[in-house]
């Protein structure tokens, strides 16, 4: 079981952001969230969002640095992935 986060590449609110996400359970990452001081309101569904400026921090509580590629595919292979679809409530 690992915390995987991605590179902080996706802008939105002046800051660019990375994704911080389980690749066994929600409960996982939402207790690494909390002992780390990530606020419920950055969770997504599926990740949390991180700004820039909290990323080496992440690391450096234990959160594995993989690019995006293999983010999404930990993220799929774990059965937590919500599809665009599924946020659209399609």
């Amino acid at each position: 079981m690992s915390i995987l986060i991605d590179d902080p590449r996706w802008p939105a609110h002046g800051r660019l952001w990375a994704h911080l996400i389980s690749d066994a359970s929600l409960d996982e990452l939402h207790a690494f969230a909390d002992a780390n001081g990530i606020p419920r309101r950055g969770f997504d569904r599926d990740h949390y969002d991180i700004p820039e400026e909290s990323h080496a921090r992440m690391v450096a509580a234990g959160a594995r640095h993989v690019d995006g590629h293999a983010l999404v595919r930990a993220l799929i292979a774990s059965g937590l992935r919500i599809t665009a679809r599924e946020r659209r409530g399609l």
